[in-house]
């Protein structure tokens, strides 16, 4: 005959764990995003958690971009992230596609001012469609400009790029000087982080 199930024991394991805050960077206001639940302090690091940056910064216009973040230490109840990459929502890309027009992406490894590896994609949205010279040109001129202003900055530099838009602001002055341009977004990012060796 099989054992009855023990649901006592199983009541006692949920008691015996904690919930934990969990909250952004300093850069981003330390703004609560939600609470994970664990047996001791030392589960929670490492785990990986998602918000907007519409939700973090009050603004519902930049509910297209998600944040992720790590949580790299917990004092007490609550757990303090360290930011790890970005992504604009598939959605959003997909509104900005338009027929005879050219979508052109950069895919840029850069290393921070303060020794952070990235991994960023730049994307350049056109009005007209752009030959293959033009492409290139477009391409080179998105990937020095990020090169350059990435390198010269730590990563809350860039982290503030991110929440205030500016490096697409910057981009787009200057390549709609060259050819006619409707919108550009550094739509992913990457943070490479060192593995967490810490109990599941």
């Amino acid at each position: 005959m099989a054992r009855k199930k023990q649901i006592g024991r199983r009541v006692e394991g949920w008691k015996a764990k904690s919930w934990y805050k969990v909250y952004t960077p300093d850069q981003l206001g330390k703004y609560y995003i939600g609470d994970t639940i664990a047996n001791d302090p030392e589960s929670v690091v490492g785990r990986v958690m998602q918000t907007t940056l519409g939700e973090i910064i009050n603004d519902y216009s930049r509910q297209n971009v998600k944040m992720r973040f790590r949580i790299a230490n917990v004092a007490g109840d609550s757990a303090y992230t360290e930011f790890i990459g970005h992504e604009v929502t598939k959605d959003y890309l997909r509104s900005l596609v338009k027929r005879r027009t050219t979508r052109i992406d950069s895919h840029i490894p850069v290393t921070t001012k303060d020794g952070k590896k990235l991994l960023l994609t730049v994307t350049c949205y056109t009005l007209t469609n752009a030959n293959l010279s033009q492409t290139h040109a477009i391409r080179g001129m998105m990937t020095k400009y990020v090169l350059e202003q990435v390198k010269a900055g730590d990563l809350n530099a860039f982290v503030n790029s991110i929440v205030t838009g500016e490096i697409s602001k910057e981009l787009f002055k200057m390549l709609k000087l060259v050819f006619p341009i409707r919108r550009v977004e550094v739509i992913k990012s990457k943070v490479e982080v060192p593995s967490l060796s810490v109990a599941t």
